[in-house]
């Protein structure tokens, strides 16, 4: 469904003491990658899931929601329209994983968009 939260990203200072964490206390699979920068989480099969991320700045960042929207471009648009102010601009994860850019809304708060095109 398009304009729903679909990832979240929690901030960390050490991957791997987050991934232990999360795992214990809540039984959430976590998948560092391959280049050990990044870790996805799920806490099961059809729940929203997300990312554990050492390169967001832990208390200055905070969690980043991202919206799932079909037209990123568009929507940076419609958040400029709207009093939001667009922080990054449409980037490619990768092929496998889509695009993303991040945006402030009308009181400062970072939300990221997210879409597979």
């Amino acid at each position: 469904m398009a304009n729903s939260i679909c990832h979240v990203e929690i901030p960390t200072t050490d991957l791997s003491e987050s991934k232990r964490f999360y795992e214990e206390a809540f039984g959430w699979s976590v998948t560092v990658e391959p280049d050990g920068n990044y870790a996805m989480f799920s806490p099961g099969e059809g729940e929203l899931g997300g990312g554990l991320d050492p390169s967001i700045p832990v208390g200055e960042g905070g969690v980043v929601a991202y919206i799932k929207v079909e037209d990123i471009p568009a929507a940076l648009a419609s958040i400029a329209e709207c009093g939001g102010l667009v922080v990054k601009e449409k980037t490619q994860i990768s092929p496998e994983y889509g695009f993303y850019a991040l945006f402030k809304d009308c009181c400062g708060n970072k939300l990221g968009l997210w879409s597979s095109t």
